[in-house]
């Protein structure tokens, strides 16, 4: 009897410890994108840490937009939205949302603003997630004040982790659903990001741009291949390069401010100082695209990234 006691407790030692073993040992975590549907957006995570919200329905912001985007480690690099009085300017509360594309003349309605709507009315494609990226299609129709559509706006989203960094592309394609659709000419036209505050370059940070020009007040209203809005926060490096499509109809100016909004405009030629107004019509049924890759990036300290790096 005893030697078998012995086993029994010996087993039940084992059993036990097993179970421990079990018991403490974390359980597997996913290290891609995730994201959760609710209140009329979607919240985007990358193993377990926040990178987005992709607003497409909101009360006061009238455009599909993304808000609270962080950089890889979990540092937001857009500004607060709503902004925080006290801690940010509140210029602009429902103009500069984070990432958006806005219109300040799309046939004489005034998206930027908000008097038109760009209204999400689904997902033709779902958010489906793959080994390293989350991608999704919404569609939107483009209203004019009185409610009167003007046209679709597909918008093609994907979200890729490369290089450290968050390579965010928008592919938006305009298809006209009436005669005399024209994009005019204005300053606030084409794809806006509004940088964290703390590093705006009121608070320290930089403006760059493809020509090695720096400061918003140098790389106002001058085409260039790409921007890049970044500072230090917390000791480590972080920023947004905004690079507007090689074969994109047109090439974009910028509308860079010291406050930090940036935008890429390729509409404005006469408003950025450029030469005679534009005004690019497109016929009905017909497509315009516009497609930008948006770059989100972290430094592991205060050193500025390789900017030419993060583009391959």
């Amino acid at each position: 009897m005893k030697p078998f006691l012995l086993c029994g407790r010996i087993a039940a030692v084992l059993v036990f410890s097993v179970c421990l073993a079990c018991a403490v040992e974390p359980p597997p975590t996913d290290a891609g994108f995730s994201f959760e549907q609710r209140d009329g957006r979607l919240v985007i995570t990358h193993g377990g840490s926040p990178v987005a919200h992709f607003v497409f329905h909101d009360a006061k912001v009238l455009r599909p937009h993304f808000a609270h985007v962080h950089a890889p480690g979990g540092i937001q690099v857009t500004r607060n939205h709503p902004p925080v009085p006290g801690t940010d300017p509140v210029d602009h509360p429902d103009m500069h949302p984070g990432i958006w594309l806005g219109f300040g003349d799309i046939s004489g309605t005034d998206f930027w603003r908000n008097k038109g709507r760009i209204l999400h009315e689904r997902f033709s494609e779902p958010p489906t997630i793959q080994v390293s990226s989350l991608s999704f299609t919404s569609e939107s129709a483009m209203l004019a004040a009185d409610d009167k559509k003007l046209a679709q706006l597909t918008s093609r989203i994907t979200l890729v982790e490369k290089h450290g960094a968050w390579h965010l592309t928008w592919d938006a394609c305009f298809t006209p659903t009436l005669d005399g659709f024209y994009f005019g000419d204005q300053e606030e036209m084409g794809l806006g990001v509004r940088i964290s505050t703390a590093i705006n370059e009121k608070n320290g940070g930089l403006i760059t741009s493809s020509t090695g020009k720096t400061t918003a007040k140098a790389t106002w209203g001058q085409p260039a291949a790409w921007c890049d809005y970044s500072g230090v926060i917390n000791g480590r490096h972080i920023g947004i390069m905004t690079v507007p499509d090689p074969a994109n109809a047109h090439p974009s100016w910028w509308h860079n401010r010291d406050y930090g909004v940036f935008v890429s405009n390729p509409f404005g030629r006469r408003a950025m100082k450029q030469g005679e107004t534009s005004r690019i019509h497109v016929k009905r049924g017909e497509t315009y695209r516009l497609k930008h890759t948006i770059i989100i990036h972290a430094s592991p300290d205060e050193k500025a990234p390789d900017l030419q790096q993060l583009l391959k």
